[in-house]
């Protein structure tokens, strides 16, 4: 009796566990998007995640070979958990398909937050007064979440940094306005309230620079902050927008 070949049954081991590895990495990211937003969301299985109201969003639009571009435009809700956030500080610019959290379901965050083109995100937001000791601003953004309570508290922290790193932080350049991104024409996270853009002297945008190579001048202090309550930074994006934080606890 012939010994079987022992590189035919590696390859056929590696055939028959590639699904499933594939579903227990899809099934652990579903986990983080569900854990993330515990008011909003109840749970998942392979094919939906369960809101708490009784509805249900499919996680997957039956595409998983789409280019970067295409999933910049038409996000499914594993494209949104496909590209890890680095935490802590760079130790390299960021390659320049390296943008996590630029992919974004649309209908997820319309769900979440509300259509700000229909009125729905507007009848959430609250303002806030943003470093009232060093400006003194007032924003609009989105209470969902407790995203107006975390960003105070954003706030208050960066008021205890000396002055010397807070002037990165202020004047604000914006929060909510109902607009899409330029270079996708999908809803910004500033279209529901849940993003803030600090001072635009200090920051590097990649098409404002003629997409010049990454560039950045805001200090990691203000963006360990950020991070620290749930908001990602656009500095860690190879299409950079240093100014940028948004509200994504899932990629964090």
């Amino acid at each position: 009796m012939r010994a079987p070949n022992p590189i035919l049954a590696l390859l056929m081991l590696a055939w028959m566990t590639a699904p499933s590895l594939a579903q227990s990495n899809a099934s652990a990211k579903l986990d983080r998007l569900v854990r993330a937003y515990p008011g909003q969301l109840s749970g998942h299985d392979a094919n939906f995640i369960f809101w708490s109201d009784g509805t249900k969003m499919p996680v997957s639009d039956g595409k998983p070979e789409k280019s970067f571009e295409e999933r910049l435009r038409h996000a499914s809700l594993l494209d949104q958990m496909l590209l890890p956030y680095p935490k802590g500080p760079l130790p390299k610019p960021p390659g320049p398909e390296d943008d996590p959290g630029r992919f974004r379901n649309e209908a997820f965050f319309d769900k979440m937050y509300g259509n700000c083109t229909k009125g729905e995100a507007q009848k959430h937001l609250v303002t806030i007064t943003w470093l009232p000791h060093s400006w003194g601003g007032h924003l609009k953004v989105t209470s969902v979440n407790g995203i107006a309570d975390k960003l105070r508290a954003v706030s208050t922290a960066i008021e205890a940094l000396p002055a010397s790193l807070r002037r990165f932080a202020f004047p604000s350049a914006g929060t909510f306005n109902c607009r899409t991104v330029k270079d996708t024409g999908r809803r910004s996270m500033h279209a529901y309230g849940a993003a803030i853009d600090l001072n635009v002297t200090f920051s590097d945008y990649w098409l404002w620079r003629q997409r010049a190579p990454y560039h950045n001048r805001i200090p990691y202090e203000i963006v360990e902050i950020f991070e620290r309550h749930g908001f990602i930074w656009g500095g860690k994006w190879g299409h950079y927008d240093t100014m940028h934080f948004e509200y994504r606890p899932e990629l964090l």
